[in-house]
């Protein structure tokens, strides 16, 4: 059926953005530093009375901005639906910190497991809500925008942008803290591994084809 179809690909999409927010929210509970898509926005919670998720909105839709000046006439307008997908991401981020609320890790050891497990979450995430080609949370919009433009890899240009966000967040955090504050070991490692994460997923992670697959089969007037 034509309305199965396209249901599915949105419940994976819905999926995604969930695991994504927990993703994000492990990484920042293991007291290693935020992930890298969250560092900005986190540093900048740290100082204002505002929350992470909160910040974490008001940034997306610097992205979504960014998406339509990148693409032009090449951004779909179903892609405003962003916003939507902004609203969601960013609320979960802040149940998902209130869900792991209780872990306080003291260990270097149990830190990186929980910084690791994050990063692997969250790279499976955007994996899972790339895939469909349908809607994307606005942090990844952006890298995928600057994929088209610039004819790389996904996984390769997420890397280079979680670098920059990082860049900016360290100069955040010395402007407000005079030191670092929010960042760590585990925001240069996430920024390092969750990209290739995502392209570990996508080569060898049998659901993402079949997910693509969806999104490439044509939808026929006898399907619907």
């Amino acid at each position: 059926m034509k309305q199965h179809h396209y249901v599915s690909r949105y419940l994976w999409f819905v999926l995604g953005v969930l695991i994504n927010s927990f993703g994000v929210a492990l990484i920042t509970q293991a007291a290693l530093g935020t992930s890298p898509i969250s560092s900005i926005p986190y540093v900048l919670s740290l100082r204002f009375p505002i929350t992470l998720g909160e910040f974490t909105f008001i940034l997306n839709l610097v992205y979504i901005l960014g998406q339509i000046v990148l693409l032009r006439r090449a951004f779909q307008p179903i892609q405003l639906l962003q916003i939507a997908v902004n609203v969601i991401f960013s609320a979960f981020i802040d149940v998902s910190m209130n869900l792991l609320s209780w872990l306080q890790p003291d260990h270097i050891a149990v830190k990186l497991i929980a910084l690791i497990l994050g990063c692997a979450i969250l790279g499976v995430g955007i994996s899972i809500e790339v895939a469909p080609d349908v809607l994307v949370v606005p942090g990844e919009g952006i890298v995928r925008a600057m994929t088209q433009v610039s004819g790389k890899r996904f996984g390769s240009v997420k890397v280079f942008f979680d670098c920059t966000l990082v860049a900016i967040a360290l100069i955040l955090s010395f402007l407000f803290f005079h030191g670092l504050n929010g960042l760590g070991l585990g925001t240069v490692i996430s920024a390092l591994i969750i990209g290739r994460f995502v392209n570990l997923y996508n080569r060898y992670l049998p659901l993402i084809p079949y997910l693509r697959s969806l999104a490439a089969a044509p939808v026929t007037e006898a399907d619907s």
